[in-house]
């Protein structure tokens, strides 16, 4: 007969859930203690739900909801996917089943990521590429689900994973990992002071985006204002310029058409050529070529394609140097470097659609290009206003790049707040309190 396992004392149980200082990551407060994740765990379980399961054992009805990759988001849970299982088939698998308030781990992509599973109404089971973690009394769940998250343990899991194209990690490596532990009182505090620091800084993020986004607005609103006179009109009072200075001018009045010169090259074609010149297509630079053909400063407008209809990009550019253009793109010499600049923003700000035929494929005929309406002020009047965008354009052009860049140091802010929580250094700890090591010892006992 097989010897029966004897059971482990209150010390030994003690340490296995301890890390030894050698394997420590760094130092945290005296009355914290390092632990292996596993010894914060109730439970954890994996789920069945993969490729090899029946197609019997999933719904189409909203029964029983399988907790996948894809709901495990970077910010908490994702509405991303949505896949059932039956209630019969749940009974099935209970060990997988997922109450709100668990804690789910990805698996992989990327391996460690976790979230706190909602109180939704309805009920959860597992995929077989997330574990669920169900914290014992040692640990409040939001505490441990942001030390996951942290950068350390993140760390941790990703230098440990196994796999080529689809890193993996198991509940066996996850219960092994350290997990810096304090008084449970400690815990909440520190979850107060994450979420109140993340709560300013999504706050600010959200102004930031509203910046960065409304971008092609206030482009837009300074280029309707530059061509409608209103921009330069204190500028006319100024210098006594009368508001019907202004002309209107077909495009083919005032610039020379160069379509005739262009040339096509085949993506064959221009893979066999040094890439030393641009090569120029519908919406800008598309490609490089070993030769040119024209020189100097052009204005190109897209032929066709459907950006002269969604306008994603400026449907004008203005090339410059030694350059190839292909026939998807107009090519219009304009002699007065003013005149060159004011046309390009115009008909980037103008709408186009009366002038495009076809709706399957959009295209500026050049006949059509010819006649497009343009009001035209006084050569100095041009001068202004082409000063006046820049300017403004730079400005917010400027304001935009510096909401961006400060998006990305958000990002950075919480990673380094939620560093500096898992060491100790949010000013919440209280050394007066109970070690969490007393904790331990009771629960263990």
């Amino acid at each position: 007969m097989p010897k029966k396992k004897t059971a482990l004392t209150i010390e030994e149980r003690l340490q296995q859930a301890l890390v030894p200082a050698e394997e420590q990551p760094y130092e945290v407060p005296e009355n914290w203690v390092w632990v292996r994740l596993g010894s914060l765990a109730q439970d954890m379980a994996d789920g069945p739900f993969g490729s090899n399961l029946k197609t019997e054992h999933y719904t189409n009805n909203k029964e029983v909801r399988i907790i996948q990759l894809s709901n495990i988001g970077e910010n908490g849970w994702r509405e991303d996917n949505k896949k059932y299982t039956t209630f019969e088939h749940a009974k099935v698998i209970a060990r997988s089943k997922v109450e709100a308030g668990d804690i789910v781990i990805a698996k992989m992509m990327p391996a460690g990521r976790a979230i706190i599973c909602p109180s939704y109404e309805q009920q959860y089971v597992l995929s077989s590429d997330a574990v669920k973690f169900v914290p014992n009394s040692l640990v409040d769940n939001n505490f441990c689900c942001k030390g996951i998250n942290s950068h350390f343990f993140q760390t941790l899991v990703q230098e440990n994973t196994q796999g080529i194209t689809r890193a993996r990690t198991s509940i066996k490596k996850l219960k092994g990992y350290p997990f810096p532990l304090p008084p449970l009182s400690e815990q909440q505090r520190i979850v107060e002071r994450i979420e109140e620091l993340f709560a300013k800084l999504d706050e600010a993020k959200e102004r930031l985006q509203e910046v960065a986004d409304s971008f092609a607005v206030r482009k837009a609103a300074i280029l309707h204002k530059a061509f409608t006179g209103e921009l330069t009109k204190q500028w006319r009072r100024e210098n006594g310029v009368r508001d019907e200075s202004w002309e209107e001018k077909k495009l083919s009045e005032i610039t020379e058409n160069q379509d005739s010169k262009r040339i096509p090259l085949s993506k064959s074609q221009r893979d066999n050529m040094n890439r030393i010149y641009d090569y120029y297509g519908a919406s800008g630079i598309i490609d490089k070529v070993d030769d040119y053909i024209f020189e100097g400063k052009k204005l190109l407008i897209g032929e066709d394609g459907a950006n002269l209809v969604t306008r994603s990009k400026d449907i004008a550019f203005i090339a410059d140097g030694k350059y190839w253009v292909n026939n998807h793109a107009h090519i219009l010499d304009v002699k007065d470097t003013v005149l060159l600049m004011y046309l390009c923003n115009y008909i980037n700000n103008m709408d186009l659609i009366p002038y495009v035929t076809g709706s399957a494929q959009p295209k500026l005929t050049q006949a059509k290009m010819n006649n497009i309406k343009i009001f035209l002020p006084t050569l100095p009047e041009q001068h202004e206003i082409v000063r006046l965008i820049d300017d403004l354009l730079a400005r917010e052009r400027a304001a935009q790049q510096a909401a961006e860049q400060a998006l990305a140091s958000i990002d950075l802010m919480k990673k380094s707040i939620l560093a500096r929580a898992f060491r100790g250094e949010l000013g919440t700890n209280k050394a007066s309190e109970a070690s969490a090591l007393e904790l331990l010892r009771q629960v263990l006992s």
